[in-house]
């Protein structure tokens, strides 16, 4: 095992950004993400200076909980799709490779808050790869965000207190926002309700 005792520590009732396991909400993108503040934009470089620290053993945790709590989404990973023991999972080098990716893409994101155009341009390419490449239901996204901020409030109570969660999943929403209009730009129609 790597920072935790245990891969999957308890959690509260499975709702992630609006979302319970089992249920999935139609697709409503609101017209624009909501802005952050200076402010706001400083807490969540100076949390993420954390979190970063240890990038890996935190992207490994937040995709073992997401494949156990969500098995569904293991279907767009062949490498991986067939693992089910959380601790087989940590071993996999594949899974530590995409856990790498996706903490280094929140990482791109976190460093350039202040730079709009990039992060839109990064979250584009994200949001296009993963409907035109992979196939990808978009829904996904917000289940994994969610999960992400689960995973950081649990693993740094002391960085993430209500306020910072607030932020972050501020963040999280305007992430998925800018994904999913990616996916919107290049016609993808399919949302599933069905899927976890």
């Amino acid at each position: 095992m790597s920072r935790r005792e245990s891969p999957l520590p308890p959690s509260p009732p499975p709702q992630v950004l609006g979302v319970r396991r089992g249920e999935v909400e139609p697709d409503d993108r609101p017209e624009r993400a909501e802005p952050l503040s200076d402010a706001e934009r400083e807490i969540i470089q100076d949390t993420w200076g954390h979190v970063y620290k240890n990038c890996e053993d935190v992207g490994v945790s937040v995709l073992i909980r997401f494949f156990v709590n969500f098995p569904s989404a293991k279907q767009y990973f062949s490498q991986f799709h067939d693992m089910e023991d959380p601790e087989e999972m940590e071993r996999s080098s594949q899974l530590r490779h995409h856990a790498c990716r996706v903490m280094n893409a929140l990482n791109t994101v976190v460093v350039n808050l202040n730079d709009p155009e990039k992060v839109t341009a990064v979250l584009a390419l994200v949001g296009k790869a993963h409907a035109i490449k992979h196939k990808v239901e978009p829904m996904y996204f917000k289940i994994l965000s969610g999960v992400i901020l689960e995973v950081l409030a649990e693993d740094f109570p002391e960085f993430f207190p209500v306020e910072v969660q607030m932020v972050w999943t501020k963040l999280m929403g305007a992430v998925y926002w800018h994904v999913t209009g990616a996916y919107t730009e290049v016609g993808w129609l399919q949302v599933s309700s069905s899927a976890v």
